[in-house]
């Protein structure tokens, strides 16, 4: 009786294949219309013709002018038309990999019943015997399964870039498979950069450039009141509106942390713990006071084996009362057990500080914000990163914040720190000064420049 329920199942699993093979169209574009309910537009047609045709596949987009989406509808396509396929997902972290899945579970609702099983976080299963699934940005992972198809994303962020790419062509060899990596330009330090500009590379990618003026409505997603916002937040930071508009490379030579650095702390298997958890260890935090221009920010970083590793930021919204920061630093300080508070006492800091000491939370310090004091503290967070003893978790909003600090040298010799006109860098001082707190007080930091 068993032996033939297995025929049976086995016959069954088979007919779902053969059915599942000839129900959807080999042509991506037709699947999207008929199936997925979007017509995509002139630029993401063309790169569905690429990534019918070439093994390896690179795209540079502009922000919200719809990668993902079609990444997802590709992806998904490729293994309903090819099965028993093996899909792997990687990027610079779990959580962005994630968010893949997350879009490609959205679709699977249009398709027809009895195509997919049910649908789960990391990993989509086919009733075809395909399989999509996120991997943590572990070069070793990536060795194990036999993958078909590997999908890079934000492949410009990843820190550990070269040793993963060999893993992906170590593991393509074996299947003869398709790579396709997107990213928004970050480090010229990188295999994505090398893709596009390196003959080596370049030769072997077909290639997909995309800015905002091909995205913009009605050609594209990307409507003007939107541009509009985005150009105004940006409209201090011309090199951010490049590499996130404009989809170019660009960094201003005068910040004070340069992107490749950046990218070297970024840790893939690090994610913010949450403010209800409780967890164990040697924490530190970090307080950047602000209300109606800035923000007020929190940060704590963790310490382990002489690592600093960023673990929770908090941004409150504009307005919100320096009462609420206290009540969050208090819970925070109660739940984890912060060894100590470092918080920017400048202007209105003073009485702030000292509510926090009247309201129970042991361990915070004022710190005021003057040349001297900035640059130790900035130059302690420098060096942590340059030593590689800071990591951070792939943070895009964070990360380019930190890469807006600019500083000059005085006539005497100091450092002067600034950030362009509409920007903030509420985040970097929070962090820094979370940093700083870690430091052991007979600890004297070093007061120089760190060359670039």
């Amino acid at each position: 009786m068993k032996q033939r329920q297995k025929q049976r199942y086995k016959q069954l699993k088979l007919e779902l294949q053969r059915l599942n093979k000839f129900a959807f169209p080999n042509d991506p574009i037709k699947f999207c219309v008929e199936f997925l309910g979007f017509n995509p537009t002139k630029y993401q047609r063309n790169l569905a013709e690429k990534f019918v045709k070439h093994q390896f596949i690179a795209a540079r987009w502009a922000r919200q002018t719809g990668k993902s989406h079609m990444i997802a509808a590709l992806l998904l396509w490729y293994a309903l038309i090819h099965p028993n396929t093996y899909i792997g997902i990687v990027g610079p972290s779990w959580r962005q990999t994630k968010l893949i899945i997350r879009k490609i579970n959205t679709f699977l609702r249009k398709l027809p019943k009895g195509t997919y099983y049910k649908p789960q976080r990391t990993i989509v299963r086919l009733t075809n015997g395909s399989t999509i699934e996120a991997f943590p940005n572990n070069p070793d992972t990536i060795r194990g399964p036999t993958l078909h198809v590997v999908y890079a994303d934000e492949f410009n962020f990843i820190a550990n870039d070269e040793e993963l790419y060999d893993a992906i062509l170590f593991t393509l060899g074996t299947t003869n498979g398709k790579f396709v990596c997107t990213s928004t330009p970050w480090t010229t330090d990188s295999i994505f950069y090398r893709i596009w500009y390196d003959p080596a590379y370049s030769q072997v990618f077909a290639k997909s450039h995309v800015t905002w003026r091909e995205a913009l409505e009605p050609n594209g997603p990307l409507k003007r009141e939107i541009l509009e916002k985005i150009r105004r937040q940006l409209e201090g930071d011309p090199w951010r509106w490049r590499r996130e508009m404009e989809a170019e490379w660009a960094e201003d030579e005068s910040v004070w942390l340069p992107q490749a650095l950046i990218t070297s702390c970024i840790d893939h298997s690090l994610e913010y713990l949450d403010f209800e958890c409780y967890p164990r260890g040697e924490f530190y935090a970090g307080v950047d006071l602000g209300k109606y221009r800035d923000h007020s920010v929190v940060t704590v970083v963790e310490a382990e084996d002489n690592v600093l590793k960023l673990v929770h930021v908090h941004r409150f919204p504009l307005r919100t009362s320096y009462a609420a920061v206290i009540g969050y630093v208090k819970t925070l300080r109660d739940r984890w057990l912060l060894s100590r508070v470092l918080v920017d006492m400048t202007g209105v800091g003073d009485y702030i500080v000292e509510d926090m000491k009247n309201a129970g939370i042991v361990g915070v310090e004022g710190v005021k914000f003057t040349l001297e004091t900035k640059m130790k503290i900035a130059t302690h967070l420098k060096e942590l990163m340059v030593e590689g003893r800071l990591k951070i978790p792939y943070d895009p909003d964070l990360i380019a914040e930190l890469n807006i600090e600019r500083f000059e040298l005085t006539k005497d010799g100091k450092i002067k720190f600034s950030h362009p006109e509409g920007t903030h860098d509420d985040g970097f001082w929070s962090l820094a000064l979370a940093c700083y707190a870690s430091r052991r007080p007979d600890v004297k930091p070093k007061l120089k420049v760190i060359p670039r």
